[in-house]
């Protein structure tokens, strides 16, 4: 078989993948992997992963952690690969489980609550900036505790649900 026509197959299998999502969300997803790989060499391997947990705070990531993520995909993950591990991901997912499943990768511990410094750095210097007017707004809406911890898991439930849980 001709490496046009394998080509050309590779190409028509993954155009499907980006038929998932709408444009503004690919574009998220681009952000995201570029924000992913470090040393923009258009694949994300080991040291970009570790370069990112730490970036995000997290120092101390095993090895084996890292390799666990690599597995998941079918070979070197560069763009596309990445979207369609997204787009299997979330195939049938609840929207509310997807975001979720985002804020636990900042909860390793599972406590459901995130420091309040925490939230506020990550969003205003990751990817679309909040603004201190956006961070204020949000944090009007969804008040930290007196420790200074945001309850994730409701503030997700609101998101989705668009109603406060009852509180009883």
């Amino acid at each position: 078989q001709s490496p046009k026509k394998a080509k050309k197959r590779a190409e028509g299998a993954s155009s499907n993948v980006f038929s998932m999502f709408e444009q503004a969300q690919i574009q998220e997803f681009k952000e995201a992997f570029t924000i992913m790989d470090q040393n923009r060499d258009g694949f994300i391997d080991k040291n970009d992963l570790r370069d990112t947990f730490a970036a995000l705070g997290r120092l101390n990531v095993k090895q084996e952690e890292i390799d666990d993520m690599l597995k998941e995909a079918p070979g070197p993950i560069n763009f596309t690969v990445f979207l369609t591990m997204f787009g299997e991901k979330l195939k049938g997912a609840d929207p509310e489980e997807t975001i979720l499943n985002a804020f636990k990768v900042f909860d390793p511990e599972g406590t459901g609550t995130l420091k309040k410094d925490y939230v506020t750095e990550m969003l205003t210097t990751q990817a679309d900036r909040f603004s201190a007017e956006e961070m204020e707004q949000m944090f009007v809406a969804f008040p930290p505790d007196v420790a200074g911890n945001l309850d994730y898991k409701n503030l997700v439930h609101i998101i989705t649900h668009g109603e406060e849980k009852d509180q009883e």
